[in-house]
């Protein structure tokens, strides 16, 4: 969750018109190719990007047949390149909502869902998506990732019409989805897990669990319906349960339309390592290693390296042969990931690890894995689907090895700055990739999805601590050849990430960034003492009227504070869901609540003033350096328009 101060946004730039209502018609029927120039060049630039080394460009199986993407943006993008690779026919699909995202352009064809109660929902609409599938008599359906990735009903829905789905079966889907089942599961496998509580309904039962001492402080809200680092919550305090829990099962239920959660034991001060599985449904299952996740932002990946750096042949191991394991025990099928939390050094042999989850689906990071190992998953994900073996693919497990050190960095668009993209250009060059959400320059980004711009991938052959700081260096070089202009990014904070000491030593673990938190905002306090004394609250004597506004458009949560409440800086104001984030519009002042201008359930856009306070803005003084025998303290006025990632 974010937790930042917004001022208004002012200016807005034209967006090119939209196609005619001819156009429009076309676009429900599914036949319209791309209305744009700009998305023309794009399409066939990135259909000619060079294949992995292990690609399947040869292999005729799927030659001619229907592949429908049930997702949108990067990764729908992604698996029509890999589509059009195989000689498959790529259909999109995309709510009324977005039409204009550059993947429905670079499909072979695409269908506008039906509107939904929200802009998520026509990708969450099973019947609905089935039916497409069937009227349009697709072949096979990949879900990506997140939407219905995970689902069930949907696999079984597409089975049940003769479609085949790129994925696990279902009951391995249920076994997986069901995160308590899942850490049954390992136990059963003997791979080592946390402590942790069944599902869970209320806050009232976490305080239970709590308190007769089955799960102890800290300990980590899941959604256990959950991935991708959303619907989670860390607990310190039993004061924090109730809010917590509330706000992870509103999150939870958002994002992947069930609310279910559940408490585990929290570790500190870990790694954060997973494993990249395949599997053909046949009983044969191979690992293509491991990958280092540590580097993240509230549980949401920023920077993936594979393979970990300095890792014990020992430890390696056992990770995978764990990962293995679980996926033997299963009758898995498809790509997949096994998540692991490690307490201690990776050059040690007998370092501990538990067992967090599997994501049976290809995940976002899966391009680092690629790149370090020269194999296409996605290629490989569609044709196992089809009935090819690991072995009719050459995926043997001595077949598998590490080629080089590849780097990942996540690009976002953050809350703030303007709403449509005045200039947009990638990186390119040797040993690096781009797999971008397609925006480009004029670009407005609907801010109702996902605020993924891309994945830039840079590499150096060899996998030694040389190699590793090759790929980072061309990660520096290549990040300032990524030119986004007019919509706030996260690029600068990335930069500081990858030059930050404890970074390029490996000494970083999962609590990094928010031990750290300049590194995201450079005006963020480290903390709150000097070398002279503990820096005290003050405020400015000048009182200010402020107009809270959203950092973009989204959807109200939960309005907290009323007109006349008394506030302090820093207090929640308004809960938006924005971008698939929930993010704390915060006091910059001491004062009082004179208008709340929003309800929940309220979509608003940037321009809505929501809340509308009086007060006084927080000063900060070094006391001791104001006392005599120091110099004077420096007077740092704090910023009203906050910042974050």
């Amino acid at each position: 969750m974010l937790r930042q101060i917004f001022h208004r946004h002012r200016a807005r730039r034209p967006f090119p018109a939209a196609p005619s209502s001819s156009s429009s018609a076309a676009f429900h029927r599914g036949i319209l190719r791309p209305f744009s120039s700009t998305i023309t060049n794009l399409n066939s630039e990135r259909s000619i990007r060079p294949q992995l080394p292990q690609s399947y460009t040869h292999d005729t199986l799927l030659t001619n047949q229907t592949v429908l993407i049930a997702n949108r943006g990067e990764i729908a993008i992604r698996i029509a390149r890999a589509a059009k690779a195989l000689g498959a026919k790529s259909l999109a699909v995309c709510a009324p909502e977005d039409v204009d995202s550059p993947h429905v352009a670079f499909a072979d064809e695409h269908v506008v869902l039906e509107r939904g109660t929200t802009a998520i929902a026509p990708y969450l609409d099973i019947e609905g998506l089935t039916n497409v599938a069937v009227e349009r008599g697709v072949d096979l359906v990949h879900p990506g990732y997140g939407f219905l990735s995970e689902s069930a009903p949907f696999a079984q829905s597409l089975l049940s019409s003769n479609i085949t789905w790129v994925g696990p079966p279902p009951d391995v889907l249920r076994l997986f989805g069901d995160k308590i089942q899942a850490r049954a599961l390992a136990e059963r496998s003997s791979v080592p897990v946390v402590r942790g509580s069944g599902n869970l309904t209320c806050g009232e039962e976490c305080l239970n669990v709590l308190n007769d001492g089955n799960v102890r402080l800290p300990a980590i809200m899941k959604a256990a319906y959950g991935g991708g680092g959303r619907g989670m919550r860390i607990v310190r305090e039993m004061s924090q349960v109730t809010s917590s829990f509330d706000s992870c099962r509103r999150e939870a239920l958002t994002a992947f339309g069930r609310d279910e959660v559940f408490l585990e034991e929290f570790w500190e001060d870990t790694k954060h390592l997973e494993v990249q599985i395949l599997a053909d449904g046949r009983g044969n299952v191979v690992h293509l290693f491991e990958r280092d996740c540590t580097v993240q932002h509230r549980h949401q990946k920023v920077i993936e390296l594979a393979p970990a750096r300095d890792i014990h042949p020992e430890l390696r191991r056992r990770l995978v042969d764990c990962a293995v394991t679980l996926a033997s025990s299963c009758n898995y099928k498809g790509a997949g990931t096994v998540e692991f939390l490690v307490r201690g050094e990776l050059d040690n042999a007998d370092t501990e690890f538990v067992f967090m989850e599997v994501n049976p689906r290809v995940q976002v990071e899966h391009t680092v894995t690629e790149e370090a190992t020269g194999i296409d998953i996605v290629q490989a994900q569609l044709l196992i689907a089809g009935g090819r073996t690991l072995e009719d693919l050459g995926l043997t497990q001595d077949n598998i090895q590490l080629r080089q050190h590849s780097l990942q960095a996540r690009v976002t668009m953050m809350p703030g700055k303007g709403e449509v993209m005045d200039r947009y250009e990638e990186p390119t060059g040797d040993r690096v990739r781009c797999d971008s959400a397609g925006w480009y320059t004029g670009f407005k980004p609907n801010q109702m999805y996902d605020p993924l711009v891309g994945k830039l991938i840079c590499s150096a052959s060899g996998v030694t601590p040389e190699s590793f700081e090759e790929a980072r260096q061309l990660m520096l070089k290549s990040l300032q050849g990524f030119n986004i202009q007019g919509v706030a990014n996260n690029i600068d904070a990335v930069e500081r990430i990858l030059t930050h000491p404890e970074f390029i030593t490996n000494r970083v673990n999962t609590s990094f960034l928010a031990d750290n938190p300049e590194l995201l905002v450079p005006s963020a306090k480290k903390q709150t003492t000097t070398e002279h004394g503990t820096a005290k609250r003050l405020y400015s004597e000048e009182k200010i009227t402020f107009e809270l506004t959203p950092p973009m458009t989204g959807n109200i949560l939960e309005v907290k504070k009323q007109a006349g409440d008394e506030v302090d800086v820093g207090e929640v104001i308004v809960v938006l869901s924005a971008m698939k984030i929930e993010t704390e519009m915060i006091s910059p002042v001491k004062g009082i609540v004179t208008e709340i201008n929003c309800k929940a359930g309220d979509q608003v856009s940037g321009d809505v003033i929501v809340a509308v306070l009086e007060g006084y803005e927080e000063i900060q003084i070094d006391i001791a350096a104001a006392t005599p025998g120091h110099s004077s303290g420096i007077v740092n006025r704090e910023s009203s328009s906050g910042g974050g990632m």
